[in-house]
């Protein structure tokens, strides 16, 4: 009986995913240097606008890549096992009340929002099966499988060999039992947030990054010149425009945004959260220095 592993689709979704990575990349990397050489006005605000506009879904696509990467369908004669990267679905072969394909449904299924090839990924509202989640990464194989709870929507890249290994998996009957599961993103954050240290370290990386770009700000128009790079005793000072201050507040909120979510990623596993605890604290030490390092060029004499 071929009772396993049934994966999405994945290679045109890691594709699309990793081209969209790369122009995000590329125009945050280009609006980035042109930040840092512009004067202050409106080429400063639009570089800084763009730069920040493209950056922002950069740790969501990487997440969604990771998720697409790592995801699988798994059924056993117990259970069947929903991975999607944070997020986990296991439901007893028992609690399923039926599975067919998408397009038996008399009213179409509405796509979730972003409905990129190897990411569809919400929760919709249908008004024949009430509540309906996508964890799917093709729409032309979707398979719906019904629960009490709510339906969910997958896209096994052989939908017909689920659904049969799922018939026959009912006539023989369960071996052991199981409870139903289910594992969220948040629940890592919401989880780690109950920690006192990890509040700790996570508002202070925030207050100092907050602090470091409003002083930024505030230094920038006032200051026409800074002392910026490598400076050798007895030659004169270089200096450039203060707008190049920028790279200290943006430098800082890359490291944080990446540090919190490696430490999350460490967080999920009871041995390994001592890593992520080490991972904030340094996000929070290289935010300070940042801080200390705008003081020390602001305090240069010119």
């Amino acid at each position: 009986m071929n009772i396993g592993h049934f994966p999405p689709p994945k290679q045109r979704g890691l594709i699309i995913h990793g081209l969209i990575l790369l122009v995000l990349v590329i125009i945050a990397i280009l609006s980035f240097v042109t930040l840092t050489r512009a004067e202050v006005g409106p080429v400063f605000l639009i570089s800084l606008l763009v730069s920040l506009a493209a950056f922002l879904p950069i740790p969501l696509i990487v997440y969604r890549t990771y998720s697409l990467w790592r995801a699988d369908y798994h059924m056993d004669r117990d259970s069947l096992a929903i991975n999607w990267g944070l997020r986990v679905e296991d439901i007893p072969l028992t609690d399923i009340e039926w599975i067919r394909p998408a397009n038996d449904l008399t009213h179409p299924l509405s796509l979730p929002s972003l409905p990129l090839p190897g990411g569809l990924l919400g929760v919709r509202r249908h008004p024949d099966l009430g509540v309906v989640e996508f964890l799917a990464a093709d729409a032309k194989k979707l398979l719906l499988i019904a629960t009490a709870k709510r339906v969910f929507v997958i896209s096994p890249d052989n939908p017909a060999a689920l659904a049969q290994t799922f018939a026959r998996a009912t006539e023989l009957g369960s071996i052991t039992p199981t409870e139903a599961k289910s594992v969220y993103p948040s629940f890592v954050v919401t989880q780690a947030w109950e920690s006192g240290l990890a509040r700790y370290l996570w508002l202070s990386a925030l207050f100092l990054n907050l602090g470091l770009f409003i002083w930024a700000s505030l230094i920038i128009p006032s200051t026409p010149q800074v002392a910026l790079g490598l400076q050798f005793v007895g030659s004169a000072l270089e200096t450039v425009p203060s707008s190049q201050l920028i790279i200290f507040p943006v430098a800082s909120l890359l490291l944080s945004v990446a540090g919190w979510i490696a430490g999350l990623y460490f967080y999920r596993w009871e041995r390994e959260r001592v890593l992520a605890f080490i991972v904030w604290g340094s996000s929070t030490l290289t935010s300070l220095l940042f801080l200390l390092a705008v003081l020390f060029i602001i305090t240069t004499p010119i």
